[in-house]
Protein backbone atom coordinates (compact mmCIF):
# COMPACT_ATOMS: atom_id res chain seq x y z
CA UNK A 1 0.00 0.00 0.00
CA UNK A 2 2.25 2.82 1.18
CA UNK A 3 4.20 1.56 -2.30
CA UNK A 4 1.21 2.22 -4.42
CA UNK A 5 0.48 5.43 -2.51
CA UNK A 6 4.13 6.58 -3.34
CA UNK A 7 2.88 6.11 -6.91
CA UNK A 8 -0.05 8.11 -6.64
CA UNK A 9 1.44 10.87 -5.20
CA UNK A 10 4.09 11.11 -7.84
CA UNK A 11 1.50 10.82 -10.95
CA UNK A 12 -0.07 14.05 -9.06
CA UNK A 13 3.22 15.58 -8.90
CA UNK A 14 3.78 14.63 -12.66
CA UNK A 15 0.44 16.11 -13.88
CA UNK A 16 0.60 19.09 -11.26
CA UNK A 17 3.99 20.25 -13.03
CA UNK A 18 2.32 19.86 -16.89
CA UNK A 19 -0.42 21.56 -15.53
CA UNK A 20 1.41 24.67 -14.44
CA UNK A 21 3.93 24.30 -17.40
CA UNK A 22 0.60 24.34 -19.58
CA UNK A 23 -0.14 27.47 -17.74
CA UNK A 24 2.90 29.25 -17.66
CA UNK A 25 2.81 32.03 -20.90
CA UNK A 26 6.23 34.21 -22.21
CA UNK A 27 5.29 37.17 -23.64
CA UNK A 28 9.05 39.01 -25.15
CA UNK A 29 9.21 42.70 -24.75
CA UNK A 30 6.98 43.24 -28.14
CA UNK A 31 4.23 41.19 -27.86
CA UNK A 32 0.97 41.49 -25.24
CA UNK A 33 -2.10 38.71 -24.11
CA UNK A 34 -5.44 40.15 -24.61
CA UNK A 35 -6.48 36.96 -21.71
CA UNK A 36 -10.46 36.50 -21.53
CA UNK A 37 -11.81 35.22 -18.33
CA UNK A 38 -14.82 32.94 -19.26
CA UNK A 39 -15.60 34.66 -22.37
CA UNK A 40 -15.10 38.01 -20.45
CA UNK A 41 -11.93 40.05 -21.33
CA UNK A 42 -9.83 40.43 -18.13
CA UNK A 43 -6.94 41.90 -18.56
CA UNK A 44 -4.19 42.79 -20.86
CA UNK A 45 -0.49 40.79 -19.98
CA UNK A 46 2.65 41.11 -21.09
CA UNK A 47 5.91 41.32 -21.12
CA UNK A 48 7.03 38.41 -19.27
CA UNK A 49 5.61 35.61 -17.86
CA UNK A 50 2.14 35.32 -17.02
CA UNK A 51 -0.48 32.48 -15.91
CA UNK A 52 -3.41 31.06 -17.65
CA UNK A 53 -5.41 28.63 -16.61
CA UNK A 54 -6.50 26.42 -19.25
CA UNK A 55 -10.11 25.98 -19.58
CA UNK A 56 -11.33 29.15 -17.64
CA UNK A 57 -9.03 31.79 -19.26
CA UNK A 58 -8.54 32.15 -23.10
CA UNK A 59 -5.31 34.38 -24.43
CA UNK A 60 -4.74 35.98 -27.70
CA UNK A 61 -1.63 37.29 -28.81
CA UNK A 62 -0.62 40.59 -29.86
CA UNK A 63 2.38 41.84 -32.08
CA UNK A 64 3.09 45.26 -30.79
CA UNK A 65 5.79 46.06 -33.56
CA UNK A 66 4.91 48.18 -36.79
CA UNK A 67 3.03 46.12 -39.37
CA UNK A 68 4.69 47.14 -42.92
CA UNK A 69 1.19 46.33 -45.14
CA UNK A 70 1.59 46.43 -48.90
CA UNK A 71 -1.73 47.98 -50.75
CA UNK A 72 -2.35 45.87 -53.89
CA UNK A 73 -2.79 48.46 -57.39
CA UNK A 74 -6.36 49.94 -57.47
CA UNK A 75 -7.81 50.92 -60.51
CA UNK A 76 -8.41 55.02 -60.38
CA UNK A 77 -10.26 57.50 -62.25
CA UNK A 78 -8.66 60.83 -61.36
CA UNK A 79 -11.20 64.00 -61.25
CA UNK A 80 -10.11 64.69 -65.18
CA UNK A 81 -11.31 61.41 -66.21
CA UNK A 82 -7.86 59.44 -66.47
CA UNK A 83 -7.38 55.91 -65.47
CA UNK A 84 -4.44 54.67 -63.47
CA UNK A 85 -3.65 52.27 -61.36
CA UNK A 86 -2.12 53.15 -57.53
CA UNK A 87 -0.23 51.16 -55.42
CA UNK A 88 0.91 51.98 -51.68
CA UNK A 89 2.47 50.70 -49.14
CA UNK A 90 1.21 51.33 -45.69
CA UNK A 91 2.91 51.44 -41.94
CA UNK A 92 1.21 51.33 -38.96
CA UNK A 93 1.18 49.41 -35.24
CA UNK A 94 -1.30 48.06 -32.87
CA UNK A 95 -1.26 50.77 -29.27
CA UNK A 96 -4.43 49.02 -27.59
CA UNK A 97 -3.96 45.58 -28.09
CA UNK A 98 -7.76 45.68 -26.21
CA UNK A 99 -9.30 47.41 -28.71
CA UNK A 100 -7.60 45.85 -31.50
CA UNK A 101 -9.08 42.07 -30.32
CA UNK A 102 -12.52 43.11 -29.18
CA UNK A 103 -13.57 46.08 -31.61
CA UNK A 104 -12.91 44.50 -34.91
CA UNK A 105 -12.56 40.65 -36.12
CA UNK A 106 -9.11 40.67 -37.59
CA UNK A 107 -7.41 44.33 -37.60
CA UNK A 108 -5.18 43.21 -40.35
CA UNK A 109 -7.24 42.24 -42.76
CA UNK A 110 -9.69 45.24 -41.66
CA UNK A 111 -7.41 47.71 -42.19
CA UNK A 112 -5.92 46.75 -45.35
CA UNK A 113 -9.68 47.15 -46.48
CA UNK A 114 -10.01 50.32 -45.30
CA UNK A 115 -6.93 51.26 -46.82
CA UNK A 116 -7.63 50.32 -50.10
CA UNK A 117 -10.72 51.93 -50.31
CA UNK A 118 -9.44 55.39 -48.80
CA UNK A 119 -6.68 54.95 -51.36
CA UNK A 120 -9.53 55.08 -54.16
CA UNK A 121 -11.79 57.59 -52.93
CA UNK A 122 -8.81 60.21 -52.08
CA UNK A 123 -6.84 60.07 -55.28
CA UNK A 124 -10.16 60.27 -56.95
CA UNK A 125 -10.86 63.46 -56.12
CA UNK A 126 -7.59 65.11 -58.10
CA UNK A 127 -6.11 65.43 -61.14
CA UNK A 128 -3.44 63.34 -62.64
CA UNK A 129 -0.83 66.38 -62.44
CA UNK A 130 -1.63 66.88 -58.81
CA UNK A 131 -1.37 62.74 -58.31
CA UNK A 132 2.25 63.02 -60.19
CA UNK A 133 3.12 66.02 -58.89
CA UNK A 134 2.02 66.38 -55.07
CA UNK A 135 2.99 63.39 -53.64
CA UNK A 136 4.04 64.13 -50.00
CA UNK A 137 0.54 66.19 -49.90
CA UNK A 138 -2.31 63.17 -51.27
CA UNK A 139 0.62 60.62 -48.53
CA UNK A 140 -0.28 62.95 -45.76
CA UNK A 141 -3.80 63.50 -46.17
CA UNK A 142 -4.87 59.44 -46.92
CA UNK A 143 -2.53 59.13 -43.51
CA UNK A 144 -4.92 61.51 -41.11
CA UNK A 145 -7.80 59.54 -42.46
CA UNK A 146 -6.86 56.30 -42.29
CA UNK A 147 -5.44 57.66 -38.34
CA UNK A 148 -8.72 58.83 -37.86
CA UNK A 149 -10.92 55.55 -38.59
CA UNK A 150 -8.38 53.09 -36.97
CA UNK A 151 -8.14 54.97 -33.65
CA UNK A 152 -11.22 52.70 -32.50
CA UNK A 153 -9.56 49.93 -33.26
CA UNK A 154 -6.50 50.40 -31.21
CA UNK A 155 -4.48 51.14 -33.94
CA UNK A 156 -2.08 53.56 -35.41
CA UNK A 157 -1.02 54.30 -38.33
CA UNK A 158 2.24 56.17 -38.88
CA UNK A 159 3.17 56.49 -42.30
CA UNK A 160 1.64 56.03 -46.09
CA UNK A 161 3.39 56.14 -49.03
CA UNK A 162 2.17 55.69 -52.66
CA UNK A 163 4.67 53.38 -54.68
CA UNK A 164 3.46 53.04 -58.10
CA UNK A 165 1.26 55.32 -60.66
CA UNK A 166 1.22 53.09 -63.47
CA UNK A 167 -0.48 55.02 -66.95
CA UNK A 168 -0.99 53.10 -69.94
CA UNK A 169 1.06 53.71 -73.26
CA UNK A 170 -1.62 56.28 -74.93
CA UNK A 171 -1.36 58.90 -71.60
CA UNK A 172 2.20 58.48 -71.54
CA UNK A 173 2.01 59.89 -75.30
CA UNK A 174 -0.20 62.53 -74.53
CA UNK A 175 1.60 63.73 -71.59
CA UNK A 176 4.92 63.71 -73.34
CA UNK A 177 2.94 65.97 -75.83
CA UNK A 178 1.36 68.05 -73.56
CA UNK A 179 5.06 68.96 -71.78
CA UNK A 180 6.42 69.49 -75.00
CA UNK A 181 3.90 72.21 -76.06
CA UNK A 182 4.64 73.60 -72.54
CA UNK A 183 8.33 73.98 -73.00
CA UNK A 184 7.29 75.59 -76.71
CA UNK A 185 4.93 78.03 -74.65
CA UNK A 186 7.32 78.75 -72.19
CA UNK A 187 10.38 79.72 -75.27
CA UNK A 188 7.84 81.64 -76.77
CA UNK A 189 6.61 83.55 -73.81
CA UNK A 190 10.56 84.04 -72.42
CA UNK A 191 11.18 85.23 -76.10
CA UNK A 192 8.55 87.58 -76.56
CA UNK A 193 9.74 89.20 -73.12
CA UNK A 194 13.20 89.57 -74.14
CA UNK A 195 11.86 91.07 -77.54
CA UNK A 196 9.39 93.34 -75.31
CA UNK A 197 12.25 94.37 -72.58
CA UNK A 198 14.75 95.32 -75.99
CA UNK A 199 11.42 97.42 -77.86
CA UNK A 200 11.36 99.44 -74.28
CA UNK A 201 15.24 100.13 -74.20
CA UNK A 202 15.67 101.33 -77.71
CA UNK A 203 12.55 103.32 -77.30
CA UNK A 204 14.39 104.90 -74.11
CA UNK A 205 17.73 104.86 -76.40
CA UNK A 206 15.52 106.79 -79.29
CA UNK A 207 14.33 109.42 -76.99
CA UNK A 208 17.18 110.24 -75.30
CA UNK A 209 19.41 110.59 -78.69
CA UNK A 210 16.53 112.84 -79.86
CA UNK A 211 16.75 114.39 -77.09
CA UNK A 212 20.84 115.59 -77.59
CA UNK A 213 21.78 116.17 -80.92
CA UNK A 214 25.15 115.52 -80.12
CA UNK A 215 24.96 112.10 -78.65
CA UNK A 216 23.20 111.32 -82.06
CA UNK A 217 26.31 112.39 -83.97
CA UNK A 218 28.67 110.61 -81.76
CA UNK A 219 26.92 107.19 -82.09
CA UNK A 220 26.93 108.20 -85.61
CA UNK A 221 30.38 108.01 -85.61
CA UNK A 222 30.43 105.22 -82.88
CA UNK A 223 28.92 103.16 -85.67
CA UNK A 224 31.75 104.04 -88.60
CA UNK A 225 34.46 103.03 -86.11
CA UNK A 226 32.47 100.02 -85.83
CA UNK A 227 32.48 99.36 -89.57
CA UNK A 228 35.69 100.70 -90.51
CA UNK A 229 37.35 97.77 -88.69
CA UNK A 230 36.40 95.54 -91.86
CA UNK A 231 39.42 96.07 -94.32
CA UNK A 232 37.89 93.90 -97.06
CA UNK A 233 34.88 96.27 -97.23
CA UNK A 234 33.95 99.26 -99.60
CA UNK A 235 31.67 101.33 -97.36
CA UNK A 236 30.13 104.62 -99.05
CA UNK A 237 28.24 106.50 -96.45
CA UNK A 238 26.64 109.74 -96.94
CA UNK A 239 28.13 112.92 -94.74
CA UNK A 240 25.58 114.97 -93.03
CA UNK A 241 25.18 118.49 -93.90
CA UNK A 242 25.28 119.62 -90.33
CA UNK A 243 29.10 118.55 -89.50
CA UNK A 244 30.50 120.38 -92.74
CA UNK A 245 28.02 122.98 -92.73
CA UNK A 246 30.85 125.66 -90.35
CA UNK A 247 33.73 124.78 -92.93
CA UNK A 248 31.84 125.48 -96.18
CA UNK A 249 30.86 129.16 -94.56
CA UNK A 250 34.61 129.69 -93.31
CA UNK A 251 35.61 128.66 -96.84
CA UNK A 252 33.14 131.40 -98.17
CA UNK A 253 33.80 134.10 -96.05
CA UNK A 254 37.52 133.42 -96.72
CA UNK A 255 36.82 134.09 -100.62
CA UNK A 256 35.36 136.81 -100.40
CA UNK A 257 38.12 138.91 -98.82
Amino acid sequence: MPLDQNIVWLIALVLGIIFVLRCIRIFREYERGVVFLLGRFWKVKGPGMALVIPGLMQMVRVDLRLVTMDVPPQDVITRDNVSVKVSAVVYFRVVDSQKAIIQVEQFLIATSQLSQTTLRAVLGKHELDTLLSERERLNLDIQKILDSQTDAWGIKVAMVEIKHVDINESMIRAIARQAEAERERRAKVIHAEGEQQAAEKLLQAAQILAREPQALQLRYLETLTVIAADKNSTIIFPFPMDVIEPLLNAAKAMARR
